[in-house]
């Protein structure tokens, strides 16, 4: 059945995007348009996997911390046919043609930093778990915005691997098993050091909670997101990352370096109570940054679970507050808001400005930091915020969102 003519369609086009329904259709349309133009006519399958947003919970997942985030209504778009030779080919809208064989999907250095190394690593990690893969035909387009926070590479590998589950594995695998095989793609053949945030928000969908004290087998609260007053804005400062490397692995180094005065490998293996009653031993043995990073971390852990319970609890003015909490925090204790290296103050100075726009409730960093995203929570019957927030960076670089409920996923047409 045509999911576009069915009765669902529309359902899915709110459920998904929150948008024009027909505006919708026009991108599915052109999809459509360019899997025949490049496969030639044939049976189609949609699969959509949208990008993420971090709320609360800021340079936590790698110490085996706690984080609140969020799939929102960006995302992935593929129409996908079937094909018995073994072998992927994705065609994404304005890049060429990607081809794997799912027989050898062997690691080459000439391809770190591709999309076909993302490809190659997902069935790689597949193959290694005892699940099966299979060949396919995919035209792609994407509205997830590159470089600015919101994971689109981390948008590609989960629509790969939902569409390896559907296909070939009946859809049962879990989200977490998809996440895990995006992430191994993305460190083992995409050459990125990531931890399992991304990939996980973008698999489950909604709002999460996810401890990653065993970061093997992540704990997941899903929370029930009820404020529809609010509008939320992602807004890319500018800034360059490629020299801010090592600004990035100072982080994770740093926590690292208190845990084992503790005994422990990562600062999510000690216990709350001991940090608390031994934390001004600390003091001295470390640098006074890495102690102000390692505080943050366990303040940030509480303030996750607070969120939580504010959300659950419709408590909008509660959830803002702590929202804005997190955001001090990582400006005056994990300090990534400014690197040296950098040398600009872009963040520091985003931050500083919009909070005079009227309207704005609360701003944080978004993401690694030192250069990039802010992320911004606005009152919806506030009139001026978006304007203002053109005006200041460009229409460009500012990104209205909305919490989508579903995670990557096949639409199917009874939906």
């Amino acid at each position: 059945m045509d999911i576009m003519s069915s009765a669902a369609f529309e359902k899915i086009c709110k459920t998904l995007y929150s948008s024009d329904v027909q505006l919708a259709k026009e991108r599915f349309e052109e999809l459509l348009s360019m899997h025949a133009e490049c496969f030639g006519p044939a049976d189609v399958e949609f699969y959509s996997s949208p990008g993420r947003i971090e709320i609360v919970g800021n340079h936590t997942d790698h110490n085996g911390g706690k984080v609140l985030c969020a799939a929102i209504n960006f995302d992935t778009l593929a129409a996908v046919s079937e094909r018995t030779d073994g072998i992927i080919e994705v065609k994404s809208k304005g890049y060429p043609m990607l081809r794997v064989d799912t027989a050898a999907p062997t690691f080459s250095a000439s391809e770190i930093g591709t999309s076909t190394a993302l490809i190659k690593g997902v069935v790689d990690y597949f193959k290694r778990s005892g699940k099966a893969v299979g060949g396919f035909s995919a035209a792609m387009t994407s509205n997830v915005p590159k470089g600015s926070g919101v994971s689109s590479s981390s948008s590609f590998e989960l629509a790969i691997a939902e569409i390896l589950d559907c296909k070939f594995n009946g859809g049962t695998l879990s989200p977490i098993f998809k996440a895990k095989a995006s992430q191994y793609a993305e460190n083992t053949f995409f050459g990125k050091p990531s931890g399992l945030m991304d990939q996980s928000a973008i698999a489950l969908g909604g709002v999460n909670m996810i401890d990653f004290k065993n970061l093997e087998e992540p704990v997941i609260e899903r929370a029930s997101w009820t404020f529809d007053g609010l509008d939320i804005f992602v807004v890319a400062t500018g800034g360059d990352h490629s020299n801010l490397t090592d600004d990035y692995a100072a982080i994770p180094h740093e926590m690292k370096e208190v845990a084992a005065l503790f005994g422990a490998k990562l600062l999510g293996d000690i216990p709350i109570e001991k940090w608390e009653s031994e934390k001004s031993r600390v003091k001295g043995k470390v640098s006074e940054r890495a102690y102000f990073r390692a505080e943050h971390f366990f303040e940030e852990n509480e303030r996750v679970m607070r969120a939580v319970a504010q959300i659950d609890a419709g408590d909008e003015e509660g959830f803002l507050s702590t929202v804005t909490e997190s955001g001090l925090s990582s400006r005056f204790k994990l300090q990534n808001t400014y690197s040296p290296a950098g040398q600009n103050h872009n963040l520091e100075n985003a931050l500083d400005r919009v909070v005079l726009i009227e309207g704005v409730k609360a701003t944080r960093v978004h993401g690694g930091g030192f250069a990039g995203t802010i992320l911004v929570f606005a009152d919806r019957k506030a009139d001026g915020v978006e304007s203002a927030l053109n005006i200041m960076f460009g229409e460009e670089n500012v990104f209205k969102l909305c919490i989508r409920e579903s995670g990557a996923v096949k639409l199917d047409a009874e939906d």
